[in-house]
């Protein structure tokens, strides 16, 4: 049987058998959790392939690695032309939101689950941009993302799939997801009570290091935004991809101050990790938080903001 017959035998299937997005009976208690929660395992996704209100999206960080193969029905974005302005520095602006939704055939009511390779790095940054619009409950990520699919051996697909395309409508950006420069300097000189989440690695938190190695966006200035706490974003995960537990994720952050009780600005180099621990903080932990997506190669370019640099590396011009 082909994968159009068997998707078109599940679709029947499940709208036969059930009302949300149609699980077979034996997943009738994860289908329920996986209403409310922000998260869809690989056995649920598995299991809801053919769902006629579900859409799979795929944002990976290495280019062609969806064409190498891909969870069967997902598409593919890319994130750095399709969710951003190629000219401007800047997500991708009310109408080209919507010509994406629209291809992607994606709706309000639509379920969307996202997943991308690196731990679902750039599908946690996808979800960001998705929030700026609207779309937050019904957007998933996969939990564990490629690495678990994979590693589990579940099928895989070569082909695009065919959607009809939505109504999405033009929609204004929301910024309640996001933070900009304005709103970061008020923290570091103490004009507001929020606390700035810095999510890169160690040596670029203390200055030791500019930026990882082979990296292209730099800023001229090492350190970190004074008051900020640092938790790299991928000690959120386990080996296998996956997020750890939510009284794991509420300890990791607690040993930093961090606990919900005051609104949280996550921060990176260029908003793309900042974006993943974005995710867990605000939708699995249910805390308040924006995304600072101008992070370091913002901040660090920006003249007369202050700075703390506990390595004293000094930018060279290489």
């Amino acid at each position: 049987m082909s994968f159009k017959s068997l998707l078109a035998a599940r679709l029947a299937l499940a709208a036969l058998a059930l009302p949300m997005i149609g699980p077979v009976a034996a997943h009738a208690t994860e289908q329920k959790q996986s209403q409310t929660s922000p998260l869809v395992s690989t056995e649920w996704l598995e299991a809801n392939l053919a769902a006629p209100k579900l859409r799979i999206v795929e944002v990976s960080v290495e280019p062609g690695v969806y064409e190498r193969g891909h969870v069967p029905g997902a598409q593919n974005v890319l994130w750095h032309t399709d969710l951003v302005e190629t000219v401007s520095r800047d997500i991708a602006g009310p109408e080209k939101f919507a010509a994406l939704i629209r291809r992607l055939g994606i709706d309000r009511d639509t379920t969307v689950i996202l997943y991308g390779d690196n731990n679902n790095w750039f599908a946690a940054w996808g979800a960001w941009v998705f929030a700026q619009y609207g779309l937050v409950d019904n957007v998933k990520l996969l939990d564990g993302g490629r690495k678990k699919w994979e590693a589990e051996k579940r099928q895989l697909d070569t082909r695009s799939p065919d959607v009809a395309a939505s109504t999405f409508p033009v929609t204004p950006v929301s910024n309640g997801q996001r933070a900009r420069l304005a709103d970061v300097l008020a923290v570091a000189r103490k004009e507001r009570n929020e606390t700035i989440l810095d999510i890169r690695s160690p040596d670029e938190f203390s200055g030791k290091l500019i930026a990882p190695a082979g990296v292209q966006e730099l800023a001229i200035r090492a350190g970190h935004i004074p008051g900020s706490v640092n938790v790299p974003w991928a000690k959120a995960v386990n080996p296998d991809g996956t997020l750890k537990s939510v009284a794991e994720l509420k300890k990791l952050y607690a040993d930093v101050g961090i606990d919900g009780s005051k609104p949280i600005i996550t921060s990176c180099r260029i908003g793309e990790r900042s974006s993943h621990s974005w995710f867990v903080l605000s939708r699995v932990l249910g805390y308040p938080v924006r995304n600072y997506d101008g992070s370091w190669t913002e901040y660090g370019n920006a003249v007369g903001v202050p700075v703390v640099n506990l390595a004293g590396t000094v930018w060279s011009g290489k």
